[in-house]
C-alpha cells in the first residue's frame, strides 16, 4: 500500500500545534509562572443565555418521541438557514436559504471544499495567511502560488493579472493580520476572477467584528455571485469554538465545467457529512434571534474594548501594528528587528504571555507578531502590564 506522499510537502507540526508543544514544556519547566494566553483565538467568554436557553430546550426535545429528532438534513434545517438568510439581509446582502450549508464551522468547510475541485487547479493564497488554506491544498497535491501581503500594501494583498489562478482564498477581516479589504478592492478581486474563470473562497468568519463601512460579505459586490463561495463560522461571533457550527454560502448561479457548485457540494456533503445535531441548530438559531444579536454584540463589544487596550499600549510603547479595529487580532511588527520565534520565546521567558509567531503564516509573517483580544480582561491587562514593563 501507499500513503499520501504530499504529506511531506507540509511543516511537520501545524502552527499551533507547534505553539502548544513549546508552551506545556514552558510550564512544565517552570510551574510556579502564571501564563497569559493570547495565542490561539479562542474565545473566553460562555455562549449568550438565550443560546444556552435554545441548547436545553433542543437537548429536552430528543427526550421525548414527539419530538425526537435523528439523522439531520445534509444541509441544515429549513429554520436555521432561513435565520442565516435574515441576517445576510439585515446588512443589505440577498441570499436564499436555499443556498446556504450549515456545517460544524468554517475551518472545516474551508479545507474540504476542495473535494469538488480537480487537483490540477492552481490555488492563490495571500501570504500572510491561515495554514489551513495552504496544508489542504498541499495535502491534495495542488500547486500553490502567493500573493504577497506586507506593511507597504495595508497587507492587503491585490491580483496580478499576468498571474493565472484558478483557486482564490480571501479573508476579510484577515486572520492573522487584522486588515480588511475595501468595497473597491474585493471589485478588483472579483473581476479578476471572473476573467479568468476562477472561483474566490471567501472566509468571513470575523465579519461581526467589523466597524467601519467595508463589506461584510463578498455578495456585497457585483458579479460576485457568478465567482465565489463564501465560509462564516459562529466560533468568534458567538463563541462556539467548541460548540461548533458556521455555514457555507453557494449561489445556485455559479456553475464551472457545465456543473453547478451547489449541487456539487450537496452531493460531497451528503456523502462525507452528516449534519449538525438538533439542540446546535437550536442554539444558533437563537444567535440570529433579536434578543440573540443584542447579546452576542454584547459579547463582540467585550473582546473590542481588550483590542482597544492591547492597541493602545502598543500606541505607548511605539511599536507599529495593524488590525484591532475591524477585526480581534492585532498583528505587530517584532521590535528591534527580531524574529517572529525570538520574539515568542522572549514574551513568553520575561512576561509568561503566549502570542503566536507571525512566521507560522508565511515568509510575509517573519518579523511580526499577532495577539489576540480573545481573553478574559483581568488577563488582558495583566498582559498588557508585563509587556510595557519588559525593556525594547
Amino acid at each position: 500500500m501507499k500513503i499520501n506522499q504530499n504529506f511531506d510537502r507540509m511543516v511537520p507540526s501545524y502552527l499551533f500545534a507547534e505553539i502548544a508543544k513549546r508552551v506545556e514544556a514552558f510550564a512544565a519547566a517552570n510551574p510556579d509562572k502564571k501564563l497569559i494566553r493570547l495565542g490561539i483565538g479562542d474565545v473566553t467568554l460562555p455562549l449568550a443565555p438565550v443560546v444556552v436557553q435554545a441548547m436545553k430546550k433542543g437537548a429536552e426535545d430528543l427526550a421525548h418521541k414527539e419530538t425526537f429528532k435523528g439523522y439531520p438534513d445534509y444541509e441544515g434545517y429549513a429554520f436555521l438557514r432561513e435565520a442565516v438568510a435574515g441576517y445576510y439581509k439585515s446588512y443589505g446582502v440577498e441570499i436564499g436559504a436555499d443556498e446556504i450549508f450549515i456545517s460544524d464551522g468554517a475551518k472545516s468547510d474551508c479545507g474540504n471544499i476542495g473535494d469538488i475541485f480537480d487537483t490540477d487547479n492552481t490555488v492563490l493564497v495571500t501570504d500572510p495567511v491561515y495554514p489551513v488554506y495552504v496544508d489542504s491544498n498541499l495535502m491534495a497535491g495542488r500547486k500553490i502560488l502567493y500573493a504577497d501581503s506586507t506593511w507597504e500594501n495595508g497587507f492587503a494583498a491585490m491580483p496580478d493579472k499576468n498571474v493565472k489562478a484558478d483557486i482564490i482564498y480571501l479573508c476579510s477581516p484577515n486572520n492573522p493580520t487584522g486588515s480588511v479589504y475595501t468595497k473597491e478592492q474585493l471589485k478588483t478581486w472579483v473581476d479578476y476572477a471572473l476573467a479568468n474563470d476562477a472561483v474566490i473562497l471567501y472566509d468571513a468568519a470575523y465579519e461581526a467584528f467589523i466597524t467601519q463601512d467595508v463589506p461584510r460579505s463578498i455578495f456585497a459586490i457585483e458579479g460576485a455571485r457568478n465567482c465565489a463561495i463564501e465560509f462564516c463560522s459562529l466560533s468568534k461571533t458567538a463563541g462556539f469554538t467548541g460548540t461548533r457550527c458556521g455555514y457555507t454560502v453557494i449561489p445556485k448561479e455559479l456553475t464551472r465545467c457545465g456543473k453547478s457548485l451547489h449541487q456539487l457540494w450537496y452531493r460531497r456533503q451528503a456523502t462525507k457529512f452528516n449534519g449538525v445535531s438538533w439542540p446546535v441548530q437550536c442554539a444558533a438559531a437563537a444567535v440570529f434571534s433579536e434578543e440573540g444579536q443584542k447579546q452576542i454584540k454584547e459579547n463582540i463589544a467585550y473582546y473590542q474594548e481588550n483590542a482597544r487596550i492591547i492597541a493602545d499600549a502598543l500606541d505607548e510603547l511605539g511599536i507599529v501594528y495593524t488590525g484591532g479595529k475591524n477585526s480581534p487580532y492585532i498583528w505587530l511588527k517584532c521590535p528591534n528587528q527580531m524574529r517572529s520565534w525570538d520574539f515568542f520565546d522572549y514574551l513568553l521567558e520575561k512576561a509568561n504571555v503566549v502570542g503566536t509567531p507571525g512566521a507560522g503564516f508565511g515568509k510575509n509573517g517573519e518579523g511580526f507578531f499577532r495577539l489576540t483580544a480573545f481573553g478574559d480582561r483581568e488577563s488582558t491587562l495583566e498582559a498588557v502590564k508585563r509587556i510595557k514593563s519588559l525593556q525594547y
